[in-house]
């Protein structure tokens, strides 16, 4: 028995043809993902191939986490099929965090968060990354500098502003992620806000927030007035 392609699938199912006719935001993640793959295998077509691999990884928002090895290991995929769902999936992300001709502004939680879920959300390990602002809140650069457990007697807290001080900063936005999923602000991650919004008025630039990021949602400290003095 061959493979089932996507032309075996009646016309007005075919995922590609749907693109064409009625647009890409109209089609499902597992028909997305089907014209990534082109065929199936006996027994599944690309598009039940494709949910199959959404229900293993627990949703389209933790495929990130399936690595080229994993990929290349399942069934009807192989190598050349895995490359092509990492490279989508990472230029995915490098266009959520893209701004080539303006610079992104953050004028809330939101905007900030924007930025950053779609990457951070994902990841097996705690990050910390900052986000540099200039006078009109526009988004310079965002700067990774801690991997690794977050703990107060472990940052420097020179390190979080060294590049917003070598760029001329006006504000910085701290973000982290939680790899459990739960952006819930710990008692530790308090701490650190407090540090480094201190350190900011040595050093004249604003900590504007700091963001704890899960599985598709965050938390704002600031908006919790955490680590934030009142007004």
């Amino acid at each position: 028995m061959g493979r089932y392609r996507i032309t075996d699938l009646d016309r007005a199912d075919r995922p590609r043809e749907r693109l064409a006719s009625i647009g890409a935001s109209a089609l499902s993640n597992a028909e997305l993902i089907a014209i990534l793959l082109g065929s199936g295998i006996p027994g599944q077509n690309a598009v039940q191939l494709g949910q199959a691999l959404l229900i293993d990884a627990g949703g389209v928002a933790h495929l990130p986490k399936i690595s080229y090895k994993e990929l290349c290991q399942r069934r009807g995929i192989g190598r050349a099929k895995a490359a092509q769902l990492i490279a989508a999936i990472e230029l995915g992300r490098r266009i959520s965090v893209a701004s080539p001709d303006d610079r992104p502004r953050i004028q809330s939680p939101d905007d900030a968060a924007n930025l950053l879920i779609y990457e951070m959300g994902s990841l097996e390990q705690e990050h910390l990354k900052v986000l540099l602002l200039n006078t009109r809140n526009e988004c310079l650069q965002t700067v990774e500098v801690y991997r690794g457990s977050l703990n107060s007697s472990l940052i420097r807290v020179g390190e979080i502003f060294r590049e917003a001080i070598r760029q001329n900063a006006a504000a910085i936005i701290v973000a982290h992620n939680h790899p459990s999923g739960d952006p819930t602000p710990s008692p530790e991650d308090v701490a650190v806000t407090r540090a480094i919004v201190e350190a900011g008025k040595l050093v004249d630039i604003e900590v504007l927030d700091h963001l704890v990021i899960g599985h598709n949602r965050f938390i704002s400290l600031k908006a919790k007035g955490l680590g934030f003095s009142p007004g």
